[in-house]
C-alpha cells in the first residue's frame, strides 16, 4: 500500500472522514430518541437492562467521534499549515498519509456497525 499521497487526496478523505463522524452523530440523535421511547413505554427489567447498555453505548460512541474528529481536524491543520510555510508546488509533493487515524476510523466504522445491528435486533425483538 502507498504510504504517501497528495495533499489534496488526504484533505479529501479527511473531510470525508469528518462527514461520516458528523452523520453517525446525527444517527446515534435519532437512536436515543427510539430508545427514549422505548424506556417509556416497558417496565420489564430485561428490556430496561438493554435500554441502559445501549444509553451506555450511545455515551461512549459520541465521545470517541468528538476524539476522533477532534484529532482529524487537527492532522488536517497541520497539513494545510504545512502548505502554507512550504508553498511551492506543495500541490505536487507528497505526504504522509494518515494511516494512524485511518485505522481510528475503520475500526470506528466496524464497531459502529456492530452496534447498529445491535441495537436494530434489538428494537425487532421489543417492537
Amino acid at each position: 500500500m502507498e504510504k504517501r499521497a497528495h495533499m489534496g487526496d488526504i484533505h479529501q478523505n479527511m473531510i470525508t472522514w469528518i462527514k461520516q463522524l458528523d452523520f453517525c452523530k446525527d444517527e446515534l440523535g435519532s437512536w436515543q430518541n427510539r430508545l427514549d421511547e422505548v424506556a417509556s413505554r416497558n417496565t420489564d427489567n430485561e428490556v430496561l437492562k438493554n435500554v441502559e447498555h445501549f444509553q451506555n453505548q450511545f455515551i461512549l460512541q459520541r465521545e470517541v467521534i468528538d476524539i476522533l474528529r477532534h484529532d482529524l481536524k487537527l492532522a488536517d491543520a497541520d497539513l494545510a499549515k504545512n502548505a502554507m510555510e512550504n508553498p511551492i508546488a506543495s500541490d505536487h509533493r507528497l505526504f504522509d498519509k494518515p494511516e494512524e487515524l485511518q485505522d481510528r476510523v475503520v475500526t470506528f466504522e466496524k464497531i459502529y456497525s456492530e452496534l447498529k445491528q445491535e441495537f436494530e435486533k434489538f428494537l425487532s425483538k421489543i417492537l
